[in-house]
């Protein structure tokens, strides 16, 4: 092989080599920093990109998706001076690669400590009870506090989640033993109420139950009354049709003064004569004469009878 063709090959060699490295390809979602003679140049966008070899050098890429990062428990005591330990989870994205690749050395690291002097700074101005029941204030508090600070590192933060906050044993167990008795100061409570209810209940049903009685008697009473009066208007008024009826009769029959007294001896006087108070009446001559006549008449006739035909 001649050194010509050698010369050739050789630069054909250095031209793909100087051509591979000058061409970049950034993935999507990433962003390439470009340092040119040591300095920051550009920021690559994904895509095609072209540099300069041995003058640019390309950083590694910076991933521009949603991170999520978690801490470890981390010890914090409270107003009421319980220590607590408390876990937490950022998450975070990168809006700008080149404050993010400058501004911070250890951008996780970073976060990690200024969430932790940021939670013990919070937390130790609530007592361990707030504590426990103030999570979504803590969280935004917290979160609005690290957006603020890791602004300037090219980071926006955006949410924080505590997962846990565990007080001591003795402290859960205290707090056990308290809602326990909580539970069943509650359920007290409302068995002593449901009785006072219940007995509410049934003295109105009672004072009910006798309202109606009293009612039903009264109501009984008045149709009984009132059936009374019924019957004695209807007996008056059969009585007064009785006499009117009879009344009427004797005027039609024109009867003769015998068969009056005939009828005062036979119906009205055993009438008065039933009376306890009647212990002395006096008698009509009148009646006493038609008496003897009817009693002659009697006579006559049962002497006629006994004379035969």
């Amino acid at each position: 092989m001649s050194p010509g063709l050698i010369a050739l090959i050789a630069v054909a060699v250095l031209v793909l080599i100087v051509v591979a490295r000058a061409v970049r390809i950034v993935p999507q979602a990433r962003a390439g920093i470009v340092e040119r003679l040591g300095r920051y140049h550009r920021t690559l966008s994904p895509g095609l990109a072209l540099v300069i070899p041995v003058i640019d050098r390309v950083l590694p890429h910076i991933d521009l998706r949603d991170q999520v990062v978690s801490f470890p428990p981390q010890s914090v005591i409270t107003e009421d001076n319980i220590v607590v330990s408390i876990d937490t989870v950022v998450y975070y994205e990168v809006t700008d690669p080149k404050a993010y690749t400058y501004e911070v050395a250890e951008p996780i690291i970073a976060i990690e400590q200024l969430s932790v002097t940021t939670l013990r700074n919070l937390i130790g101005g609530l007592d361990m009870e707030k504590a426990l029941t103030s999570r979504d204030e803590i969280n935004g508090r917290l979160r609005t506090i690290l957006d603020e600070a890791t602004g300037e590192w090219g980071i926006r933060v955006i949410r924080v989640e505590l997962k846990a906050i565990d007080p001591p044993t003795t402290v859960q167990n205290a707090m056990e033993s308290q809602m326990k008795a909580e539970r069943e100061k509650r359920a007290a409570i409302l068995t002593a109420e449901g009785q006072k209810q219940s007995q509410i209940l049934n003295a109105d049903g009672q004072k009910q139950s006798q309202i109606l009685d009293a009612e039903g008697g009264r109501q009984a009473a008045i149709l009984e009354a009132e059936g009374e009066r019924e019957a004695a208007i209807l007996r008056a008024q059969g009585e007064a049709q009785a006499v009117e009826i009879t009344f009427k009769a004797i005027h039609e029959g024109k009867p003769s003064p015998d068969l009056l007294n005939y009828l005062y001896l036979t119906e009205t006087l055993p009438n008065v004569a039933d009376g306890e108070a009647s212990k002395v009446w006096i008698v009509p001559s009148s009646v006493i004469d038609a008496a003897r006549r009817l009693g002659d008449a009697a006579e006559g006739l049962a002497d006629r009878g006994g004379e035969g035909p």
